[in-house]
């Protein structure tokens, strides 16, 4: 008999302003992913991660400073991404423009997660995300 891992699960880490913590945060969360038997939205997930870095790196984070990523997952299986930073930088409605170069981190972010919003903390910013991820039983009889 396999014994179900106990929830709720819960990781963070810290990431320097630098390019290679975008990467780094993905590999952070398919691991998280992996461990806890939730991969079957990584690629939705990991593509929010990145958004979400990026966003943080380009738009949130001081010089000299860094932002911290939290995944957790709780009892009743919902992913919930959080990248918090300590810049003043201002989150712009999701409305991405066809022609446009940049701005759709945030589009892209609405449309694959189930749930988004930005929180406040002193000093910065929460951008969050969840997912609703299938059931470990129910993973168990879909051949997951």
């Amino acid at each position: 008999m396999n014994a179900q891992p106990q929830l709720p699960h819960a990781r963070e880490a810290f990431y320097r302003r630098d390019r290679r913590s975008v990467r780094l945060a993905r590999e952070f969360t398919r691991a998280a992913l992996a461990d806890w038997a939730a991969a079957e939205r990584s690629d939705d997930v990991l593509l929010c991660v990145s958004e979400l870095a990026t966003n943080a790196l380009l738009h949130g984070v001081p010089p000299g400073r860094g932002f911290r990523l939290q995944l957790a997952l709780d009892v009743d299986r919902v992913l919930r991404i959080e990248v918090h930073d300590s810049g003043g930088g201002e989150i712009r409605s999701p409305d991405a423009q066809p022609e446009a170069e940049d701005g759709r981190g945030l589009f892209l972010v609405a449309a694959l997660a189930d749930k988004w919003g930005v929180g406040e903390r002193d000093p910065g910013k929460v951008v969050w995300c969840e997912f609703e991820t299938a059931a470990a039983d129910q993973c168990l009889y879909e051949g997951e």
